[in-house]
């Protein structure tokens, strides 16, 4: 019964952004801290899951990390660049676009891979390393590919990529080791947690922007489709071609294919004021990344790979 209600994830995600669009504030109270908070819960319960063995295993993988960083800072970018100007999108839109698209991935993206069955362990090691590549690359990419200079708040964002990623993995690597019989208890159940938290996210951040969103027209839906549906299909085919094992090509395209959007909306508020409207790609992308990572997390659920991936 738990294992049909996570696989139904899509639905729950789906069915939370209408209502949202509808009815906003029956999701828009679930802001600020409660995504925090909640994010964090998630990532405790995906660290129950793992085993130092996981992270060893990771380190013998240098060149799949590096493959996730080099994809996530090139397919992005210049995909968003490529659609902003395929499209002739209006300068906001266009500038948001251009943003979220260089962003790093998001932790959104290590659920997806926790329930796609895919590699936690070397999703959560790429998702350290691009936020912390974020602080350079960022503002370098938007700088380029926007002709603008955005700035990253580079303590803050360590701070939240500590609080949000590493505390609760390493505390969930604790209970793992020092209380494996609360894990085995609580174990079926964090799927489920995870896919109810990250519908309330993509239903709050749709909610508290429903007004943009209805306003923004079909142009500006069909440009983050295009971003994100890309990232997926252009992440899976670059790990193809370098010859990973199926688990890493899973791994690497939900990573590149979802991004940090809440960074994007943050920095698209506080640094293009003359833009108001610049933000509202960012709030989308993270509707339609949390959308169709969770369609791929359902697919690849029902299909895992054969066997794990070797070390390198």
């Amino acid at each position: 019964m738990l294992d049909r209600l996570t696989n139904l994830f899509p639905v729950w995600v789906l069915l939370g952004g209408l209502l949202a669009l509808v009815h906003p504030p029956l999701f828009s109270w679930f802001a600020g801290p409660f995504i925090v908070w909640g994010l964090a819960v998630i990532m405790l319960g995906m660290g129950i899951t793992l085993g130092v063995d996981d992270f060893r295993a990771v380190l013998r993988m240098p060149g799949a990390i590096a493959a996730g960083f080099a994809a996530q800072y090139t397919i992005m970018p210049f995909l968003g660049w490529g659609i902003a100007r395929g499209l002739e999108l209006p300068t906001p839109y266009a500038v948001g676009l251009i943003l979220v698209a260089c962003c790093p991935g998001g932790t959104a993206s290590n659920v997806v891979t926790y329930l796609a069955r895919a590699h936690v362990a070397l999703s959560v090691s790429m998702t350290l390393c691009s936020t912390f590549g974020a602080i350079a690359m960022t503002p370098l990419l938007t700088k380029w590919l926007a002709g603008t200079y955005v700035p990253v708040d580079a303590g803050r964002l360590f701070l939240d990529t500590v609080q949000i990623v590493l505390l609760p993995i390493l505390l969930g690597l604790a209970l793992h080791h020092g209380a494996p019989r609360v894990v085995a208890a609580v174990l079926p159940f964090a799927p489920l947690v995870s896919v109810v938290v990250i519908a309330l996210v993509c239903a709050s951040v749709i909610g508290q922007n429903a007004a943009s969103i209805l306003d923004s027209g079909a142009l500006l839906l069909l440009a983050v489709f295009l971003l994100h549906a890309g990232g997926f299909l252009l992440g899976y085919a670059f790990a193809w071609i370098f010859g990973y094992h199926r688990i890493v090509r899973r791994t690497i395209s939900i990573e590149v294919g979802m991004q940090n959007s809440g960074l994007g909306t943050a920095l698209a508020q506080r640094n293009f004021p003359a833009l108001p409207t610049a933000p509202v790609p960012c709030a989308l992308s993270a509707v339609f990344h949390s959308v169709l990572g969770s369609l791929l997390a359902g697919l690849w659920r029902l299909t895992p790979p054969p066997a794990p991936p070797p070390a390198e």
